[in-house]
């Protein structure tokens, strides 16, 4: 495979069929941005993305994808068989929203401002896709290998990367050559893989009345304690690494000493030695926090802490001088577009972990608010996002 090749670009975009396909592009997308917004108003919540999972399953099928299903974990799944089976290339964009079941999906548009929740991430991803395949298509291009696209759920949060796990652990396991996610918006290539570790700490005791019981060990006091522990952590600035106490809960009532009181914790970093430091510290918080606590009471009503890990992203780099990030910066300096090497969470920490090839591209346009209600997204110029996406998965899927 010659992806890597510092004229890729230039020679992709001087093939007469590859011009066809580019200005197909440009005209096709409004209805990208049509597709964009019917998906956005499709739920797909944490852990139940079915609804727009069967929405994207039957896109596949009239777009003439051949073996269209939908994977154990949900995951859509669909593939443009090439000339061969090999390079197989993966090109995927996620499901899921960071939205809970209930929350508004509508939709409202004005001029090239298009608003709702999941509105760049991913449902931008999602139409780039499509756009994608569409473009292959409108030009009756063959490409050498197959490229198999995918819709993955449990990107987000929780979710704990379980689609694309579930691809390379299971589904597709040991086939794939290549992988790229099409994630959120601008013109950026994400080569590094921020990991993390997730967890969920449950302080529990006894509990009692707040006077009556009182000099029994409080939970509550306790996370707070382990808390203030982690507030005060140190931590490289490069490579960056970050902690945060997203969440807490606990209790029953004012008057009440709690029975339980919990967080959850997210600390990540490119670099898994940093990770495992922070998470060391972690630990030794919460369990100074709680003998702490106990000792303050002399062990009446003694705490115990359970520590659920339920977030494990890999951290992991894809080279800058290997030939999928090559492609990528060729292709998009193709079509006179700037070059932006960022780093993230994304599905393709997966990859990255397993020495698989993979890069991240946003899909085009410009987004604000992302993960809130107001998210935003401008489709200014936003089919370049599409006719990049569209020249990196032709560079990879040849020979």
């Amino acid at each position: 495979m010659q992806a890597g090749a510092p004229d890729i670009g230039a020679r992709l975009v001087a093939d007469p069929s590859i011009k066809q396909a580019l200005a197909f592009v440009q005209q096709n997308e409004p209805a990208i941005l049509d597709e964009q917004v019917r998906l956005c108003e499709i739920p797909a919540p944490p852990f139940k993305e079915q609804q727009r999972a069967e929405a994207l399953k039957k896109t596949f099928e009239a777009l003439g994808l051949q073996r269209v299903r939908i994977d154990a974990v949900g995951n859509v799944i669909g593939e443009r068989p090439g000339r061969s089976a090999k390079p197989n290339l993966v090109f995927s964009a996620h499901l899921d929203t960071v939205f809970p079941e209930g929350t508004s999906v509508k939709v409202t548009r004005e001029g090239t401002s298009i608003s709702g929740p999941g509105i760049g991430d991913d449902c931008r991803g999602l139409a780039v896709v499509l756009g994608v395949i569409h473009a292959l298509n409108a030009a009756k291009i063959e490409t050498a290998g197959t490229i198999t696209f995918v819709g993955t759920v449990g990107e987000e949060g929780l979710g704990d990367l379980r689609g694309v796990k579930h691809l390379f652990g299971t589904e597709l396991k040991d086939q794939v050559d290549a992988f790229v996610s099409v994630d959120g918006t601008g013109l950026g290539v994400t080569t590094v893989g921020v990991g993390s570790h997730r967890y969920r700490v449950t302080i529990s005791g006894p509990g009692g009345h707040s006077y009556g019981a009182f000099g029994l060990a409080n939970p509550v006091h306790a996370l707070g304690r382990a808390i203030a522990t982690i507030a005060d952590f140190e931590v490289p600035s490069q490579p960056k690494t970050t902690f945060n106490v997203g969440r807490i809960g606990g209790g029953t009532s004012v008057n009440s000493i709690a029975f339980e009181a919990w967080a959850e914790v997210d600390m990540r970093s490119s670099d898994p030695a940093a990770i495992a430091e922070v998470d060391r510290k972690f630990q030794q918080a919460v369990d100074a926090a709680v003998a702490a606590e106990n000792q303050r009471w002399n062990n009446k009503g003694a705490l115990t802490a359970k520590k659920e890990l339920v977030g494990d992203r890999a951290a992991g780099q894809t080279p800058r001088d290997s030939p999928i990030v090559q492609a990528a910066v060729a292709v998009t300096r193709a079509l006179g577009l700037p070059v932006s090497m960022d780093e993230g969470s994304t599905d393709s920490n997966v990859p990255m972990g397993l020495g698989i090839p993979a890069v991240t591209i946003d899909g085009g346009g410009s987004g604000r608010g992302a993960h809130s209600l107001g998210e935003t997204f401008d489709s200014t110029d936003s089919w370049k996002g599409t006719a990049r996406a569209l020249l990196l998965a032709l560079a990879l899927a040849q020979k």
